[in-house]
């Protein structure tokens, strides 16, 4: 078979040992060990079209294979965006994705002595960022849900896209807390706790990779991002100085390093900003020290986009910038010049056992990918281990996987809509009764709006908008959505105004963007997204001045829908209409979810996992503070307008019987859920909180100890029960006075250390502000 029609397969079997590696170690040169640690081109600069229809490498690849005699990482080679400048046009289409792997995998072969492939990275945040990639919604939208289930399943089918593809590692966000909703990135995090992230991120890691390390057919190798505190910088930001103690950095943000270390994660991604002045790239104590030493880690650190080059502000200049990163712990630079500059600092030696061991790294996951040549020359094209695929198989699996990851990417939008405010009930509408609908926003037509950062171009029709999806399940109801914002709004015989609020990270192709891909130019429509962090986190545009003025010329139910990236103010949304339900960036799937929400053909089931605040001045606020923020602003004496966890149902749901039993080294929780309707089942989601005291350290307002999603039928009940660690659920250095009250909901149940006096508590009490 010719070697145009094999492609290299991102699967391989799993290293048997790595006496392979050392021996290839040794052989090769000192340039062609820095070549491994070097991931310098925009992979889409990489390849062209020959005249004939083929692709072949540019001057720009070939000149980088000569200088090393082979390639470390190339990044982004299918990458399909406005900064890449690729399109439907003139970029690489899915089903030419295997073509272009192998052909890129036979010349990095040949290029070098040792038959070397190159491992190929692609960013994969919630989705391919490929043309045809298909998308979910974003980690905020997803995290809406609580569901890690259904999270796993969709980041196995995500990544079986990229496997079929000849993709070797993912670049995904799951590190970053919301902290801060100034940030542009808050769209990329789990939320704002770090046991929900520590799950949904243990979730993405064991989906894609297959339950494990041993890269199976259907999955690639995960490198997650952004190691560690890069929500907690200044101001919201962006990749600015973390003022945090010890305590918090390991309380709050590395437990979701912890869980994605725990599920097998061979890659993690140094952030840009920096901890009590130490950047993450070249904090030894974080990447060696915890990550490694403390963790257990033994896969690859690569460093975020020119990072280490940042560091030559801090250490003078490049060479010594790529010791000190190479010194704290990264192997695998992202397009810095710093790494290429190693080969000069090689005068000592401790320099050179620094490479060795950056390149054993590497070439230990590259045997595991199967890009190592067991006979010690050229691999270019041929398989090895398990892998290995016809190209015309591999397209059959990618639209497989595809077809897949569509239909998860519909059920993780339904889950990711919360309800938030339905004054006596209007939701869900009745669909017989509508005779007009008026659509007014800047949301209301706008597909794009849907997606979030990190995104392709998609191809006609792939995503929908409210209007369209409305007009579809209503084909006899009057859908009226003005172009823009009317100046005279007309209202009249409307039976509903819907309002289509927040946000966008849409990035036009014409944007202008830095070098390392974050937008940055002033004039931009975005209003979230890299590069585009807030001071004001009010709705942008003047959408307060918008709500107020439907409201007041509306005569009938006003109803708000906020699609956006980071929590804004909402304060005059909530008092200006009968309904609120919060979208995030649901993915193209959102139009169809949220009208199927409105009219009652499915229920909103999230929660949220952030704090909504009530007022711009008063953020930061979090659910999981040490004090209280209210009764301190004397202009916002109640800085919350939502709780984190908050959300509301059409078909009520309480809780009953809340139980715990303590033993010495387990706490076993239990509550029923009781439905009070009849009918279909319906799921719910079952959030434990707990406010421990009695230790050394003073305590949270609450904290997150264990969460789930439940089925309870209809007219039924069902009973949920953890089994948690008990350092879990007492406070840190507990005395004999530590007690620590749970609550799921209204109930609230008191319990003390093993060995201690029971507490005189009822065993779960009604809470009366609740």
């Amino acid at each position: 078979m010719p070697k145009a029609e094999r492609v290299q397969s991102a699967a391989a079997s799993p290293a048997d040992g790595t006496s392979g590696v050392d021996r290839l170690l040794a052989e090769m040169s000192l340039r062609e060990k820095v070549g491994q640690l070097n991931q310098r081109l925009y992979g889409w600069q990489a390849v062209e079209r020959t005249p004939r229809g083929g692709f072949r490498l540019t001057s720009l690849a070939r000149a980088e294979l000569d200088r090393w005699g082979g390639l470390g990482a190339l990044y982004g080679l299918f990458r399909a965006d406005a900064w890449s400048g690729r399109s439907w046009a003139d970029g690489i289409r899915p089903e030419e994705r295997a073509e272009v792997a192998a052909h890129v995998q036979d010349e990095v072969a040949q290029a070098g002595r040792h038959g070397i492939g190159v491992l190929l990275t692609e960013e994969a945040p919630h989705g391919h960022q490929a043309l045809g990639g298909t998308l979910l919604p974003t980690n905020l939208s997803v995290a809406c849900g609580w569901d890690p289930v259904l999270l796993r399943e969709a980041a196995a089918a995500v990544a079986a896209e990229l496997a079929a593809s000849g993709v070797h590692l993912a670049l995904v966000s799951c590190l970053d807390l919301l902290r801060d909703p100034r940030w542009g990135r808050a769209e990329e995090c789990f939320g704002e706790d770090p046991l929900l992230a520590a799950e949904l991120t243990a979730a993405v890691v064991s989906g894609m990779q297959g339950g494990g390390r041993s890269i199976g057919k259907g999955g690639v190798a995960v490198v997650v991002k952004h190691l560690a505190a890069q929500g907690e910088a200044v101001g919201g930001r962006n990749g600015q100085s973390a003022v945090i103690g010890f305590r918090d950095l390991h309380e709050l943000h590395l437990p979701a390093v912890r869980a994605a270390v725990d599920a097998g994660a061979l890659g993690f991604m140094a952030a840009y900003n920096d901890i009590d002045g130490v950047p993450c790239c070249a904090n030894r104590d974080l990447l060696t020290g915890y990550l490694r030493g403390v963790c257990g880690f033994d896969g690859i650190v690569m460093s975020d986009g020119l990072a280490v080059d940042r560091l030559a502000a801090a250490t003078g200049d490049k060479t010594t910038a790529a010791v000190a990163a190479l010194g704290a712990g990264v192997d695998l630079s992202l397009w810095d010049e710093s790494f290429s500059l190693l080969e000069s600092a090689a005068t000592d030696p401790r320099v050179v056992q620094l490479i060795d061991t950056a390149c054993r790294r590497i070439l230990v996951l590259k045997q595991r990918m199967g890009l190592l040549s067991t006979s010690g020359q050229a691999a270019a094209g041929e398989t090895t281990g398990t892998g290995g695929d016809t190209l015309s198989t591999a397209r059959e699996r990618l639209a497989q996987a595809a077809r897949t990851t569509d239909r998860l990417s519909a059920r993780l939008a339904r889950q990711s809509l919360v309800l938030l405010h339905n004054r006596q009930g209007l939701l869900p509408l009745s669909p017989e009764t509508l005779t007009r609908i008026v659509l007014i926003g800047p949301n209301a037509r706008d597909a794009t709006a849907m997606l979030g950062d990190y995104v392709p171009p998609l191809p006609d029709g792939a995503a929908t908008g409210v209007d369209l999806a409305l007009r579809k399940v209503l084909p006899n109801t009057e859908v009226v959505c003005p172009s823009g914002i009317p100046s005279a709004l007309d209202l009249h015989g409307a039976d509903a105004v819907i309002l289509l609020l927040g946000g966008t990270s849409h990035r036009p192709y014409g944007e202008q963007f830095a070098a390392n891909g974050a937008i940055a130019g002033a004039a931009t429509v975005a209003t979230a997204g890299e590069g585009v962090d807030l001071a004001d986190v009010s709705l942008p545009g003047g959408q307060d001045n918008l709500v107020a003025a439907v409201r007041e010329r509306a005569r009938c139910p006003v109803i708000a829908v906020v699609v956006a990236g980071r929590p804004h103010v909402l304060t005059t949304v909530r008092d200006n209409t009968d309904a609120i339900l919060w979208a995030g960036y649901p993915g193209p799937h959102g139009g169809a979810a949220i009208t199927e929400a409105l009219l009652g053909l499915s229920e909103p089931t999230g929660r949220l996992p952030f704090t909504a605040p009530s007022h711009a001045g008063a953020v930061p606020v979090r659910y999981n503070d040490r004090h209280p923020a209210g009764d301190v602003y004397r202009d916002a004496p109640e800085p919350v307008l939502f709780p984190f966890g908050f959300g509301l149902r059409y078909r009520p749901v309480r809780f009953e019987n809340c139980t715990a039993e303590v033993d010495r080294s387990t706490v076993r929780v239990s509550v029923e859920a009781v439905s009070e309707t009849d009918g279909d089942d319906t799921e719910v989601i079952v959030p434990l909180f707990g406010h421990l005291t009695g230790g050394s350290v003073l305590p949270r307002q609450r904290e997150l100890l264990a969460f789930r999603r439940v089925t309870v039928p209809g007219g039924g009940r069902t009973t949920v029960a953890w089994d948690l660690p008990a350092e879990r659920c007492f406070a840190e250095g507990a005395t004999g006075r530590a007690r620590t009250d749970l609550y799921v909901a209204d109930l609230r149940h008191t319990i003390r250390p093993y060995g201690t006096r029971p507490s005189a508590a009822p065993a779960a009490t009604p809470l009366s502000d609740t």
